[in-house]
């Protein structure tokens, strides 16, 4: 009986021990993963919802009778940040489509504006202008960058959740960790844009 009992218990000593290689730790650690990149993407909109008031005071100065696409982007941004963000976001495909189209209208908000500013000389020769247009273009390149890291640590976790052995370990010991949302294009933004000239 005590031969038994120890062989049992290096059985499962030597399984124990070759397992700890094999993966059983990964769940945890991309599920961390995909918090740390989901952080920066909140802080690079954030960095940007901080910029916009700088900007829109600037072209108000210049831009008095485009109330209209002055108005769309304080919309957009008030918008944006009445959002509420449940715990689970990442894993809540509803509430994390309403925020990336309420993401998706700041930034199309902001588009116009830009646009709109090129009817103004005298307001794309004004370092202010410059300055703000400089930041915010360097805060969507931030931005796609963080997303682009998110999408991946995302998808390295819900790969992990799928195949063999972290699906085992999924179920065995990380049932509590859900696969979680990644970004996605808008219809508007596959389309094809057409150019008269």
């Amino acid at each position: 009986m005590n031969m038994r009992f120890l062989v049992r218990i290096s059985a499962f000593l030597i399984v124990l021990t070759s397992l700890s290689g094999c993966g059983v730790n990964s769940i945890p650690s991309y599920d961390e993963q995909v918090s740390a990149t989901w952080s920066q993407v909140m802080n690079q909109y954030q960095r940007r919802a901080e910029l916009i008031p700088n900007l829109v005071n600037v072209v108000k100065g210049y831009a008095k009778h485009e109330r209209e696409v002055l108005t769309a982007v304080v919309e957009a941004r008030s918008a944006v940040s009445k959002v509420e963000l449940p715990k689970d976001i990442l894993s809540n495909p509803g509430a994390f489509k309403q925020f990336q189209a309420a993401q998706g209208e700041l930034s199309s908000a902001l588009s116009r504006l830009l646009v709109t500013v090129e009817r103004y000389p005298d307001l794309k020769a004004s370092t202010n202008f410059q300055q703000l247009q400089s930041q915010l273009e360097g805060t969507e390149n931030r931005i796609a960058v963080a997303r682009r890291d998110y999408i991946e640590a995302v998808k390295m976790l819900n790969t992990e959740l799928r195949t063999i052995p972290g699906r085992w370990w999924h179920q065995f010991l990380y049932a509590d960790v859900e696969a979680k949302e990644t970004f996605s294009v808008s219809e508007e933004l596959q389309q094809v844009p057409t150019v008269n000239f």
